[in-house]
């Protein structure tokens, strides 16, 4: 199975998010509305570096060149969010419910969770095919929220992958093929 060579990915999707428990789930687990994070405005983006190390002879005539460490980054932008998106953001935080009222106390190392998640993002694309992307990981990027007068209140997490299995996968990448 191929897939298009001319495919032209465009558009958003929709984030989704559930605890990571020790093995990443199907993206038909994760991929439900009760896992959907919050609406994305600004799209995602994964970002993947890798840092080398080269040797060479002083002639230039033999090298070679090794990956030394790797990175991958899953940035979204969220324009809608409650408190339970807070409190899967912040790893130092705990959340109450009574009275009609949700209380997060975020900050200080007596809140901390300890929690890793798996973030999938969907690239929804009925032409094409979907795209799925998958990290485990936490928000490294902390929160701001800005309550402007003349624009929606957006939050913009950045997930640092960790290793997913025994060979150190950041991510997993699907995309659907045709036949």
């Amino acid at each position: 199975m191929r897939t298009n060579p001319d495919k032209i990915t465009l558009g958003s999707g929709k984030a989704y998010i559930m605890e990571y428990t020790g093995e990443m789930p199907e993206v038909t687990a994760i991929c439900v509305d009760d896992n959907e994070l919050g609406k994305i405005q600004g799209g995602a983006e994964l970002t993947y570096t890798a840092e080398t190390h080269e040797e060479k002879d002083d002639l230039g005539t033999v090298a070679k060149v090794v990956i030394t460490a790797e990175e991958a980054i899953l940035k979204l932008g969220l324009i809608t969010f409650n408190g339970e998106t807070l409190a899967k953001l912040a790893d130092r935080c705990t959340a109450t419910t009574a009275a009609g009222k949700r209380t997060l106390h975020i900050g200080g190392a007596g809140n901390a969770q300890g929690k890793e998640w798996v973030v999938c993002f969907h690239h929804h694309d009925a032409v094409d095919g979907d795209i799925w992307v998958m990290v485990r990981g936490a928000n490294q990027a902390g929160l701001t929220l800005t309550f402007a007068v003349d624009a929606g209140t957006k939050i913009e997490p950045e997930f640092k992958a960790l290793p997913c299995d025994d060979k150190g996968t950041l991510i997993t990448y699907i995309e659907a093929v045709k036949a």
